[in-house]
């Protein structure tokens, strides 16, 4: 038992390290490019969202809004979202290579009531290690396959004509 326990505290400061050096990367399209630390993410207004996940258990996550990051990095919305920047995306891709795409427009309060947050908590504690630091959570999805783990960047496009 002695020995487990400073392998324990080892191996636990070293995954706390790796998450405090985490940067949620937001490129693209953009005005200004963002990275932002988990702890640049705490400062932020809090939100929660449900999900079911794959064996139907309902969970709550809570984390920050993607459109309040959005808007940190200069994204247009509202009444600039319209004619050719209705064909703005975002593409979120995760640490295993899984990517999945928004129209900016299903993400903008004044068009849609879409719940989507990049969530670093779920029922009050923080995300496991396998599926963290962060996940992308779009809250009323008949399937959670947007609902994406490891979640490393989120990248403004726009289909080019």
């Amino acid at each position: 038992m002695k020995k487990i326990l400073p392998l324990a505290l080892l191996l636990m400061s070293g995954w706390a390290f790796c998450q405090s050096d985490f940067k949620l990367k937001v490129s693209g399209d953009i005005p200004k490019p963002l990275e932002l630390s988990l702890t640049d993410l705490s400062k932020m207004p809090r939100k929660e969202a449900s999900l079911k996940d794959k064996d139907g258990s309902m969970h709550v996550y809570s984390g920050v809004s993607v459109q309040d990051i959005l808007a940190k990095a200069g994204t247009l919305s509202g009444k600039e979202l319209h004619g050719e920047n209705m064909t703005k995306y975002l593409l979120v891709k995760c640490k295993d290579g899984y990517q999945v795409l928004f129209s900016l427009a299903e993400l903008d309060a004044s068009i849609a009531d879409k719940n989507v947050i990049v969530a670093d908590t779920i029922d009050g504690k923080p995300l496991p290690e396998s599926k963290g630091p962060l996940r992308i959570v779009a809250e009323g999805e008949k399937k959670p396959a947007r609902s994406s783990y490891q979640l490393e960047s989120l990248i403004i496009g726009q289909i080019k004509k």
